[in-house]
């Protein structure tokens, strides 16, 4: 972990969660454990998987979360609260249990990416921020994925602080973009507390300040002669743009030895302007010279610019990546699915709705991802109630969640727990990887993928399916109802 943030969030959450807080309180339900879990229903785009982020924020989070007097003063003033609850949140700290899904993790609907085992004030108070930070972080390493996956082995850099919806979506986007693929920011910021490698050369302003085009050319590549990407596009990019750059290359970096350099294009046809760019380079001797392109990329805009042979080496992507423009909300959600008895036997809770998709599953559960052995890939994803066992030397039966008349055995697979423990009695007992070892983890497990569930378009659906036993409760539970 870099480090644990110094500023107190633990007013940033949901007033309801205080006034159930207090009424849990007055209620005598405070100490009663209850299970949270965190999952979404649909993944953005229409993609076929998501990808898990946000941990290590909630993590700096919990290890942070107290009241401070000038937020129980702040209470205390809406007249809501009793001074039992306001005393009670003056010595509070997390104490309870959290397990999660590593980021970097593909993640699929309706199978929990956080669960909260914890007293029932405790995991009631920190909904918002593990919403927020999962959510977040989760949107924009999906959405960053989708086009470093589309960009075909591409450099693709993340351009979007600008257009970022505040502070934390410039900072925390990047980290997230770079989880998902994104090779580095323009966001200095980022690099400086989360080490996502920062990096930029000039803005339109540096090549209109000079008298003239070349002028600003040969300036820039005197100063930094060892990292020149000039932007091509001021003026005319064929007449003047490419040329002039060629010639400050060859006035100023060739009897320096060096070779490699880049030029930007940020409007016009890109795929023609880039081939015509590779040509004219290629021509000049400077066939080590880089292409790079900016101005309103995305996953579809970058496939087809590939499909029709454009000469692209590196792409800039700003809004509709820092913002996950096509679809700007996770709708991650936070439900109770089981609370303990005085006994402590665990007893499942279930939410019913109209809508199928809003059912819950219910209980203490585990996840486990399974694994074909002949060909490595992932097959489906596999929720039990927590006391159950896989053992992989038996057949196991996978059926449609909902269609259950659709199902197959297996024989030859591995059973992967995905979720691992975070916090144990509130003791953090999780090591977060760097940042570079997670975006290494994260390609490793897309790549577990069939490229089918990878596609952008009618992506096949990776089923998550539910045991025998896990099943049965929650049809119990619904008959119920």
């Amino acid at each position: 972990m870099n480090r644990v943030s110094k500023l107190n969030l633990s007013m940033l959450c949901d007033f309801y969660e205080l006034t159930m807080g207090n009424g849990y309180l007055q209620a005598g339900y405070q100490d009663r454990i209850t299970y949270f879990d965190v999952f979404f229903r649909s993944v953005p785009d229409n993609g076929g998987f998501a990808i898990a982020a946000g941990l290590e924020q909630l993590i700096e989070y919990i290890q942070n979360l107290h009241f401070d007097p000038e937020d129980i003063a702040f209470l205390r003033s809406k007249g809501v609260f009793c001074e039992e609850f306001l005393e009670y949140l003056a010595d509070f700290r997390f104490t309870g249990d959290i397990y999660a899904i590593p980021e970097g993790t593909p993640i699929f609907p309706q199978e929990p990416v956080v669960t909260v085992r914890a007293k029932a004030i405790e995991a009631q108070l920190i909904e918002t921020f593990t919403l927020l930070t999962i959510n977040h972080q989760s949107l924009i390493a999906t959405k960053a994925n989708r086009i470093v996956r589309a960009a075909q082995g591409r450099t693709v850099l993340e351009f979007g602080s600008r257009r970022a919806q505040g502070v934390d979506g410039a900072m925390y986007g990047a980290r997230a973009a770079y989880i998902g693929g994104a090779h580095g920011t323009a966001c200095t910021i980022s690099d400086q507390h989360f080490g996502v490698p920062a990096g930029g050369t000039m803005a339109h302003a540096w090549v209109q300040m000079f008298d003239t085009q070349y002028e600003a050319f040969e300036t820039y590549c005197k100063l930094y002669p060892n990292n020149v990407t000039l932007l091509v596009d001021t003026y005319n990019t064929l007449k003047s743009g490419i040329p002039d750059a060629i010639r400050a290359f060859d006035t100023v970096l060739k009897p320096l030895g060096i070779t490699k350099c880049g030029i930007r294009l940020d409007s016009g046809d890109m795929a023609y302007l880039s081939r015509k760019a590779r040509k004219m380079l290629d021509d000049a001797g400077w066939t080590e010279c880089k292409i790079s392109v900016s101005n309103s990329m995305d996953e579809y805009i970058i496939r087809d610019l590939m499909m029709q042979g454009a000469k692209i080496d590196l792409f800039g992507v700003g809004e509709r990546m820092i913002t996950a423009r096509s679809e700007p909300v996770f709708g991650g959600v936070y439900k109770l699915v089981a609370v303990e008895d005085k006994e402590g036997e665990v007893i499942p809770k279930i939410k019913v709705s109209e809508n199928i998709e809003k059912i819950t599953n219910p209980h203490y559960k585990k996840l486990y991802r399974i694994f074909d052995n002949q060909s490595g890939k992932a097959i489906a994803d596999y929720l039990t109630t927590y006391d159950e066992t896989l053992d992989e030397s038996l057949p196991l039966e996978l059926f449609h969640p909902v269609a259950t008349w659709k199902s197959k055995t297996l024989t030859d697979y591995t059973a992967w727990e995905l979720q691992v423990p975070i916090f144990k009695n509130g003791e953090l007992v999780y090591k977060c990887p760097s940042l570079q070892e997670i975006q290494n983890y994260c390609k490793e497990q897309v790549d577990t993928l069939w490229e089918e569930v990878q596609r952008f378009d009618n992506p096949h659906t990776y089923y998550v399916d539910l045991s025998q036993k896990l099943w049965d409760m929650k049809q119990n539970l619904l008959k119920r109802k």
